[in-house]
């Protein structure tokens, strides 16, 4: 019911993403009328794949977090993450307010074992392909644990999506030398180092696109500009060119040469091929879409969920966080035992 076009998008999302998912099925939560004016539309009824589950209430775009969770138990956000919960869903993809969708989330379905903080990660494309990087906002204050630890989840989390056995870790800094930094991003690097992470060192703010790194780790102040920043960048862009190919009857003939050529590049930048950010860390797999998705753009983060679920991007993160705190508490008795 969320974002700028609510059922009118993520009702045919829905159904795109079906007619490519043969092994998937979707509820569609909110309110059944609205849902069901959407499905008429399209000439697409319920289904064994394909199930409605009524919501009497919406929790508003501007509508603050605490609200949310206080006040609006029986709103389509609220019941789609307690299906998230109860195991009826393998995963939640909204597109409403995200406040809201992360302090819910967080609040029913609490972090895994091991995990302080949840962290938004979203991919972006680069000169090599695409990258991940989190926090992209869901925690702006961060220790240099919570750093390590985005980092262990980023990681896995490439694994089970890309096939990448240990994919480079970076750390978005000021600088690529060691000594660089704040005193929180300079130990969470000593962190890294010490780890089992494939860490690849600091990464710069143009080391992102140019790919040099497989997963970007910052905290979710840095992260949001950054990602805000190259939108706005790419917006600017497409500005841009359309100015310059329509500035007169030459330029628009010249236009129609170099279509191959701006389409392609149109389909590379298209942000719509990399919407869905995951809600990365809490016991359950939650997908934020951007707000003013259109429906190719929410299928893609319905597509992103389902792909993370088949991955079992939850059950490695635990496995990876049990093994690591086995490993911690035997080398704690060993140093105990040397002490005594």
């Amino acid at each position: 019911m969320g974002g700028d076009h609510g059922p009118a998008v993520t009702v045919p999302a829905a159904l795109r993403f079906l007619a490519a998912s043969a092994d998937a099925a979707v509820i569609l939560v909110g309110r059944s009328d609205a849902i069901g004016t959407e499905l008429a539309r399209r000439h697409a009824t319920a289904s064994a794949r394909l199930r409605v589950r009524h919501a009497a209430e919406v929790v508003a775009m501007d509508e603050s977090p605490a609200t949310a969770v206080k006040r609006k138990k029986d709103s389509s956000m609220r019941i789609a993450i307690d299906l998230v919960k109860t195991g009826e869903a393998h995963a939640a993809v909204s597109a409403g307010n995200t406040g809201a969708l992360m302090a819910t989330a967080h609040f029913v379905l609490r972090t895994l074992p091991g995990i302080d903080r949840p962290a938004l990660v979203s991919v972006l494309p680069t000169l090599k392909g695409q990258t991940y990087m989190l926090d992209l906002g869901a925690s702006p204050d961060c220790r240099p644990e919570h750093l390590l630890q985005f980092a262990v989840m980023g990681s896995i989390l490439v694994s089970a999506v890309e096939g990448r056995e240990r994919p480079s870790v970076g750390l978005l800094n000021i600088g690529a030398e060691a000594i660089k930094g704040n005193q929180i991003v300079k130990q969470a690097g000593d962190l890294l180092r010490a780890s089992e992470l494939n860490f690849a060192g600091n990464v710069e703010g143009d080391g992102i696109f140019r790919g040099e790194v497989d997963v970007v780790v910052c905290d979710g102040f840095v992260g949001n500009v950054a990602l805000k920043t190259s939108e706005g960048l790419a917006r600017m862009m497409g500005t841009f060119l359309r100015e310059e190919f329509t500035g007169g009857p030459l330029r628009r003939l010249s236009a129609l040469f170099a279509w191959p050529a701006i389409r392609a590049f149109r389909r590379r930048v298209d942000p719509r091929r990399y919407n869905g950010a995951t809600l990365l860390g809490l016991k359950g797999v939650i997908v934020k879409s951007h707000g003013s998705a259109d429906a190719i753009a929410f299928c893609r983060a319905i597509e992103r969920a389902a792909e993370e679920v088949r991955g079992g991007v939850l059950e490695r993160i635990a496995g990876r966080l049990a093994v690591a705190e086995a490993s911690a508490a035997v080398a704690e008795a060993a140093s105990a035992e040397a002490a005594s």
